[in-house]
């Protein structure tokens, strides 16, 4: 295309210009045939002088990227960052999966399912990952859209707003910040464990994450909600775990088993801590975790058909990059 081959008197202050403004016709999601600001515009946001303004728009015409006409103004012809097929990127942080992202089931199957629709959709899949005080965004400018899992309260997003990358959230509850995202919802799963037992006066052990976070929240907000309207007859308790550097760390885990006796275990277990709970209990025990496509009983997901939903807005974001901020929720079930 047109921007592969750039003019040899290009100065680097020209340089910045042009890569300044394909940056924000990125971001505002210009196409062929859309107007551009004028020069005089284009000076009152950009730190740059009226002559090398000049000289820039006169090298995108004659590289064939823009098109200009006597009064009326200048028109894209060319958009050198788009190309036939997306690129798409999954980050994950890695201050959270410090084993990293095959190192956990729940998000190892994201993984798959996520690089599964994009292939098959015919676009370019990139894996990577951030931590809480480093995002490479250098990296995200180079792809059309970013997939971020893992954010929780210790993590800085001020970087977000630094990328022409299209940003979209996947099990993060941030509402405030104008991103899209898409949250998965436990409420109904918990709702169809306290009805199908009610009345049995079982014993609840749920296992909270001790990772801090708004969905980490929500999801034990959920469990109180419902164990509260539907059976308060059914004694329950709450023990905070690391499911992920601390998974070796099962003392405070046993303790409560052992003590507890819980007739049913749930929320973010382990796959290690399975038989161990079984071990540690004296009767018949019911272990309920989090999972994607999981042939265990639990709170599953069902990752083809959250994708279906997923990738399909992420596109329709990329077509549109003023669309309206959406939370998007998909319901987890209750496999008993």
């Amino acid at each position: 295309m047109g921007c592969t081959v750039l003019s040899k008197q290009l100065s680097p202050r020209h340089l910045q210009l042009r890569t300044t403004l394909f940056r924000r016709w990125k971001t505002r999601g210009l196409k062929a045939g859309d107007k551009i600001e004028s020069q005089n515009e284009i000076i009152k946001f950009c730190d740059f002088s009226l002559i090398t303004v000049i000289k820039t728009l006169k090298d995108l015409e004659a590289d064939g990227i823009i098109r200009r006409q006597v009064g009326k103004g200048s028109f894209l012809v060319d958009t050198p960052w788009a190309v036939a097929h997306w690129r798409i990127g999954f980050f994950y942080n890695r201050d959270i999966v410090g084993g990293g992202i095959f190192d956990n089931a729940f998000y190892t199957r994201m993984v798959i399912a996520i690089e599964k629709g994009v292939v098959s959709d015919g676009h370019e899949f990139i894996l990577g990952s951030f931590t809480h005080n480093a995002m490479p965004t250098n990296i995200w400018d180079a792809l059309d859209a970013v997939i971020l899992t893992g954010i929780t309260d210790e993590t800085n997003i001020m970087s977000l707003r630094e990328t022409t990358s299209q940003i979209s959230l996947i099990d993060v509850l941030r509402e405030a910040e104008g991103l899209h995202s898409f949250k998965l919802d436990f409420t109904s799963p918990f709702f169809d464990m306290f009805k199908k037992f009610q009345g049995q006066n079982l014993k609840y052990l749920y296992l909270d994450s001790e990772i801090a976070s708004p969905e980490q929240s929500a999801r034990r907000l959920a469990f109180e909600k419902t164990h509260s309207e539907l059976d308060l007859n059914a004694e329950t308790l709450i023990i905070n775990v690391d499911q992920e550097s601390g998974a070796q760390n099962t003392s405070a885990l046993q303790t409560a088993i052992e003590e507890f006796q819980p007739d049913v275990v749930c929320g973010y277990v382990h796959r290690n801590w399975r038989d161990l709970i079984e071990n540690w209990s004296q009767k018949n025990i019911r272990i309920y975790g989090f999972g994607l496509d999981s042939a265990r009983p639990g709170f599953v997901v069902d990752s083809a058909d959250w994708m279906g939903q997923v990738l399909p807005q992420i596109y329709e974001n990329l077509a549109n990059r003023q669309s309206d901020i959406v939370q998007h929720i998909y319901p987890a079930t209750f496999k008993p």
